[in-house]
């Protein structure tokens, strides 16, 4: 079965499709905001890959949520419970990280499933 990597950086891809599932890269921003800005900002970027290379949001299999700190949970939480559809709930976890750069708070990683 074929792999296809999509926006390759040398270090990494930012997308990988095989077979009828897609594989996202850890989303970041960098925004000076707060973790439900950052938060806000990661969900809009997850969307648009999601949609780029053949999926949706009702589409993600598992979500894996690093946070700088476990103090953000709910806050974040109340981002990912409003951008969550009833019924389209993925498997997820959320754990706690050091992150590559002070400034980022909440990374987000996906799998989903092609549409």
């Amino acid at each position: 079965m074929e792999i296809k990597r999509y926006e390759g950086t040398g270090r990494m891809s930012r997308a990988v499709v095989h077979g009828d599932t897609i594989y996202l890269c850890g989303q970041t921003s960098r925004e000076e905001a707060d973790v439900q800005g950052q938060t806000k900002a990661v969900l809009g970027k997850i969307e648009d890959l999601l949609g780029k290379y053949g999926s949706d949001k009702d589409h993600i299999l598992s979500a894996t949520i690093y946070l700088k700190d476990m103090s953000l949970f709910d806050s974040m939480n109340q981002v990912w419970d409003a951008w969550v559809n009833d019924g389209h709930e993925p498997a997820r976890c959320c754990v706690e990280a050091k992150m590559a750069a002070d400034c980022i708070l909440v990374e987000i990683s996906i799998i989903a499933a092609v549409k």
